[in-house]
């Protein structure tokens, strides 16, 4: 999985949730993730998730860490177990960082989301496209500007989004490519 920072600090409103952005914005063909720091805002016109839908919520952030995946060749269940393991790498990767603090034992991961008590410090969805399946996964920078109760990298962990996503990006792609290499070392069974 081929993997890019993006230096641009530019909102999430759920355009980028498409067909090779990736490829067609930055570059990077095939199986992949872009990660950038920026606000969040999500019109209902491009709100994908049905529940979220329904309750007519509201997903916006003054700052967030985004991750766009997209893998080929996929269903949507495994994007959502993509999905899911992008979720539990990243919530690994914060108690590493704050191993010893009483924050870190208190974060728990609930299906895709990331919580540190009741506050909430992630918003994810996986999705298909006609050629790809994709998700986004993103985490708050900052609380302000969230419409529920939130924790986030810098306000609450004192964390440097790049240097995370740098850690997280690498961490994704290492376990996506072993993933990846464990269905091409069995023999099939009769």
């Amino acid at each position: 999985m081929k993997t890019l920072w993006i230096e641009k600090n530019f909102p999430y409103d759920g355009t980028q949730l498409r067909s090779l952005y990736a490829y067609l914005d930055h570059g990077l063909l095939g199986d992949s993730t872009v990660a950038w720091e920026g606000a969040c805002r999500i019109d209902f016109a491009h709100m994908v998730d049905g529940e979220d839908l329904l309750q007519k919520a509201e997903i916006r952030g003054g700052g967030m860490l985004h991750f766009i995946i997209e893998i080929f060749d996929r269903d949507l269940f495994a994007g959502v177990c993509v999905q899911r393991l992008m979720a539990s790498l990243a919530k690994d990767l914060l108690q590493e960082h704050g191993a010893g603090q009483p924050w870190a034992r208190e974060l728990r991961r609930d299906g895709d989301d990331i919580y540190w008590g009741g506050k909430k410090l992630s918003i994810s969805i996986a999705t298909r496209s006609p050629v790809s399946t994709l998700v986004h996964f993103a985490m708050n920078v900052v609380n302000a500007g969230t419409p529920v109760a939130t924790c986030a990298l810098r306000d609450d962990f004192g964390l440097d989004p790049k240097p995370f996503a740098a850690e997280l990006l690498q961490r994704l792609s290492a376990e996506y490519d072993s993933i990846f290499t464990a269905t091409r070392k069995v023999r099939p069974v009769p």
